[in-house]
């Protein structure tokens, strides 16, 4: 499987992660958010760069999870309703975490709040799966100007 990430140029040579907070990691989890398509990876993006994203050289990296590596997933129906709020972000994390300090797969497939059936994939890079997942390219991106 193919997954996407859109970031600054700096960036897109190697698979890392900040430890910034974000919806499904606390502070210092270090996990490398993906999405399951580049549009998703767009929009994602627009969200969370608040239009810090001109003037800046941008790339996808397209990142190669072989299908042998399994992957844990957080189904939708099966968390609480109002999951997606902001508010909720600490909710969001706990459950996060049980998937990062229980180290049983190096992927966690976790719902979109942007965009309800698509997913988002959080790749844990000390798990020892993590060795097996590739960046296997990189392409050009720019956000259209009227975002």
């Amino acid at each position: 499987m193919t997954v996407y990430r859109i970031t600054t140029e700096q960036w897109s040579r190697s698979l890392q992660a900040s430890g910034y907070p974000a919806r499904w990691n606390a502070k210092g989890r270090f996990v490398i958010y993906t999405a399951g398509s580049r549009s998703l990876a767009c929009l994602e993006n627009l969200v969370h760069r608040s239009g810090e994203w001109q003037d800046k050289m941008y790339k996808v990296m397209l990142i190669d999870i072989p299908d042998k590596i399994q992957m844990d997933t957080i189904e939708p129906g099966k968390i609480k309703k109002s999951w997606e709020q902001v508010s909720n972000f600490s909710y969001c994390q706990s459950m996060a975490a049980d998937w990062f300090n229980g180290a049983t797969t190096a992927v966690l497939k976790v719902p979109s709040a942007i965009i309800k059936k698509e997913y988002n994939y959080l790749i844990n890079p000390q798990h020892p799966g993590f060795k097996l997942i590739r960046l296997s390219g990189t392409e050009d991106f720019s956000f259209d100007i009227r975002f």
